[in-house]
């Protein structure tokens, strides 16, 4: 049972075990932030040009039973938002990246065999 508890505790430890837990912690929070953008603003615009009151009631109904098209309208704008703000978060953090790596450019294979040869030389 202590060797079970040793590499769970040493699981746990891992850098990249927290990581992962702080990024998924955050793009949940997130996720609320656009959930509550696209239920505060774009659904009662969406929901105004169906004539309804909230985006629930637009649907149809055969034989008393009501099918509500308005949850799955919603459920799309969600996927859609949240992807497109990711999509954005993404180009950022990848033009970010692109403009730190020609900041520092690493060395070519070229420059570095030219460098130990000249070290060599020297010696």
């Amino acid at each position: 049972m202590k060797k079970l508890y040793e590499e769970f505790k040493a699981f746990l430890n891992q850098g990249d075990v927290v990581m992962i837990a702080v990024g998924l912690v955050l793009a949940l929070t997130f996720k609320l932030v656009i959930d509550s953008i696209v239920s505060g603003i774009v659904n009662p615009i969406i929901a105004a040009i169906f004539g309804k009151p909230d985006l629930a009631n637009v649907g149809f109904t055969i034989n008393h039973a009501f099918f509500s098209i308005g949850s799955i309208i919603n459920a799309v704008i969600n996927f859609i938002a949240t992807a497109l703000v990711l999509f954005f978060i993404v180009k950022a953090y990848n033009a970010f990246k692109k403009k730190e790596a020609a900041a520092d450019p690493a060395p070519t294979e070229v420059e570095l065999l030219t460098e130990i040869r000249d070290s060599l030389r020297n010696r």
